[in-house]
């Protein structure tokens, strides 16, 4: 090898060997870090039992979270009753017993009416991916912060995510012809509905949901609604009634909440809790698709192989409903300061974003109709 060759050889193994000298070490720090840094562990549980189609939902979001956070932040979902009961996980989450749950803000309605207002209220003909609209961009956040933390003093932060399908009326021994044929019957229902279907003229109980089909079973209630054909037929409505009214008021609108304890939430890196935040995003997308695909196969599945009828609400009932919703909405309004400010700020969005909708939106029967209705 000539002098001058040899001499560039060299020179370009010494700078190499310099880079690898810089690069090794950094990047076996690098790598050290990831395999051994301890993730950050949240213990959840949901308010579904593990076979409900809602317990899936809620793992689905856990899993988001655990992928994207690239192993620093785990979520371990256990189902209902788990650590505590389905009711007391509010309650779990503020003390810190629990780092967070997933369910629905009308369970805690009795603590105050407002938190059926968020995907549980009246609506006003708000969709539930519209009432998410609502949460997101038009002061919903703003206003269930200052319920949680304000005005209840709760360690709580909490999120709506996750947009339902309209709730039946729900499962009943006989079909409904008429209002008059609701009177004086023992239902299940929980929230400002169970106020709705009083106002209908029902005796209500809250029950969660792994409790509702023994009940009907040993006849301690007549009827009852849980949420959407998936869930009532792994929770085994149709062992116990062949009945079903689709189409309601009551909880037309319905989404998930995601609850943390806010001292755990917060103490988490910005770069943790936007990753919860934007799973959140991505599960709403997720599950909406999943639902769609999910409970219209169930659907399909109860009314052919188990012999569910399925009949829909009389306008009666319906004009009712909308007429109680009004009575319940005075009342509250009256009552809480915070109730109604909520409501106007849902009546505000729903005027302007449901008649746009309406006004741009074609007849989605009509398009059936001309394609299915001779098939």
């Amino acid at each position: 090898m000539r002098d001058d060759s040899r001499r560039r050889f060299v020179q370009k193994a010494l700078a190499a060997g310099a880079a690898g000298a810089i690069a090794t070490p950094a990047a076996s720090q690098s790598a050290s870090l990831v395999k051994t840094a301890k993730p950050v562990v949240f213990k959840f549980q949901s308010t579904w039992p593990t076979k409900d189609i809602f317990n899936e939902f809620a793992q689905d979001f856990a899993k988001k979270v655990n992928d994207m956070s690239g192993g620093e932040l785990r979520i371990d979902v256990y189902p209902t009753n788990s650590i505590v009961k389905a009711f007391g996980i509010q309650n779990a989450v503020h003390k810190g017993q629990l780092d967070g749950g997933h369910g629905v803000p009308t369970y805690w309605h009795d603590r105050h009416a407002a938190f059926s207002l968020f995907g549980s209220g009246p609506s006003f003909g708000m969709s539930s991916n519209q009432i998410l609209a609502w949460f997101q961009y038009g002061g919903g956040q703003q206003l269930y912060d200052e319920l949680v933390q304000k005005e209840m003093n709760l360690n709580i932060q909490g999120f709506m995510y996750g947009p339902l399908t309209p709730q039946p009326l729900g499962w009943f021994k006989n079909r409904i012809e008429s209002i008059k044929d609701l009177d004086k019957m023992r239902f299940r229902a929980v929230g400002l509905a169970a106020e709705v279907f009083k106002e209908l003229g029902l005796t209500t109980t809250a029950l969660q949901p792994a409790d509702i089909v023994p009940w009907l079973d040993k006849g301690l209630i007549d009827a009852a609604e849980f949420n959407n054909p998936s869930s009532d037929r792994a929770l085994g409505f149709p062992s116990v009634s062949s009945v079903c009214m689709i189409r309601s008021f009551h909880q037309s609108s319905e989404v998930f909440e995601v609850i943390f304890n806010k001292q755990r939430f917060d103490s988490l890196p910005f770069a943790l809790r936007s990753i919860i935040r934007y799973a959140l995003q991505a599960s709403s997308a997720d599950l909406s698709w999943k639902a769609s695909d999910r409970f219209s196969t169930d659907y399909e599945e109860m009314r052919r192989k188990q012999g569910v009828r399925y009949y829909v609400t009389p306008d009666d009932i319906l004009k009712a409903q909308l007429t109680a919703w009004r009575k319940i909405i005075a009342r509250e309004s009256a009552n809480s300061r915070i109730f109604k400010r909520i409501i106007d700020s849902q009546m505000r969005f729903a005027k302007r974003v449901v008649g746009f909708e309406n006004d741009l939106t074609p007849s989605s029967k009509m398009a059936f109709d001309f394609w299915f209705s001779t098939v």
